[in-house]
């Protein structure tokens, strides 16, 4: 039922229909109640006679469905989010607009692009590292690439200071660095992750929504003496999380990883096979589960800065809500499961000895 008692007649497949090219709807902003990435995210669940209707069609239908489960404070928080880009956008002028569309065969390095186009398991294990589980790592962006968006943030944040713009950081944790999507690379980015980042997720990261991501959250982050030193323990708000840095020179700043855990067991005992460090290449990504525990330690010289994807999946979200074992992908919930079995098996081999006696 909606939020004011009526029903809502509009329904969505509970599978989304992953093959489906959904459409963009960034230019639609001023007729759309919510965010244009959150249609064409949910565009997938649309029944099958309208998944090639208009896009006006499908919008209207999407925004009944939109409308009966979002309670007003949070239309309220979108509307005045969505103002916020739009006073960005319409004053910030861009340096680099090859940034803005996506350009793979500029943006990304050719073994990469290779594995991709392959997507099988063997072709994305034939450029990454597993140094440790969990944690793959590999050569992803091209030299100039990174360059040019290590430019693009610097203009906007010239622009920020000259105007006396008062942004958004990143997240609670971050002072320093800047919400990528907020100043137009939204539509980008959301290819970035659908086209890029979705296919290696859907082999990969399986038990944690990896084939059903659908939104995002992007930013870069900043470390150095002048910015935000280092980065406490915590998890991401993200299902997979997508870490690469565009450089430049430092010194520090390794990551430190310290296991998978659920929101039960987030402050659990680290294991000693989970312990690892992580060090920084230009260039170079880290893709992991986001519930996967990690820090930055210190950067002590020069300054590093990071590009940031944080993939999230609606529909992996909705199914946790009702579960209580994650043993799938929680160390620790599956190092209890394992215990109740080993305890389990203990007792049934007792009980057969005194029957025996």
């Amino acid at each position: 039922s909606r939020n004011d008692g009526s029903s809502v007649e509009s329904t969505l497949r509970v599978e989304p229909c992953l093959e489906h090219k959904a459409d963009n709807y960034g230019d639609l902003e001023e007729e759309l109640e919510f965010d244009p990435i959150l249609y064409s995210s949910l565009e997938r669940y649309l029944p099958d006679n309208l998944l090639n209707s208009s896009r006006l069609v499908k919008a209207q239908y999407m925004n009944e469905i939109l409308l009966g489960y979002s309670p007003p404070s949070e239309r309220h928080h979108t509307h005045k989010h969505r103002e916020y880009r739009q006073k960005i956008t319409s004053n910030y002028q861009p340096l680099h607009k090859v940034l803005y569309t996506m350009h793979p065969t500029d943006f990304f390095v050719p073994s990469f692009l290779k594995a991709i186009s392959e997507s099988t398991e063997e072709s994305f294990r034939n450029i990454m590292s597993e140094p440790s589980p969990g944690v793959l790592t590999f050569e992803m962006l091209q030299p100039r690439f990174c360059e040019m968006m290590l430019e693009e943030v610097e203009n906007f944040e010239k622009w920020i200071r000259e105007t006396k713009f008062r942004i958004m950081r990143p997240n609670s944790m971050n002072k320093y660095g800047a919400v990528l999507d907020d100043f137009g690379l939204q539509t980008m980015l959301q290819n970035f992750m659908e086209d890029f980042i979705r296919p290696i997720s859907k082999v990969l990261f399986t038990e944690v929504g990896g084939s059903t991501l659908d939104s995002h959250h992007g930013f870069v982050v900043e470390y150095g003496t002048d910015r935000d030193v280092d980065l406490g323990f915590h998890v991401d708000d993200a299902e997979v999380t997508l870490n690469v840095c565009l450089g430049k020179q430092f010194d520090g700043g390794e990551l430190f990883f310290r296991g998978v855990r659920c929101e039960k067991h987030v402050n659990t005992k680290t294991q000693p096979e989970e312990i690892f460090d992580y060090s920084h290449v230009a260039g170079h990504a880290i893709l992991h589960c986001g519930r996967h525990r990690h820090g930055a330690r210190a950067t002590t010289s020069g300054r590093r800065t990071n590009l940031i994807l944080w993939c999230r999946s609606s529909m992996f979200r909705e199914m946790r809500k009702y579960q209580t074992d994650f043993s799938s992908w929680c160390a620790e919930c599956k190092r209890e499961k394992e215990e109740r079995i080993r305890k389990n098996v203990l007792f049934l081999k007792s009980e057969m000895r005194l029957r025996i006696l």
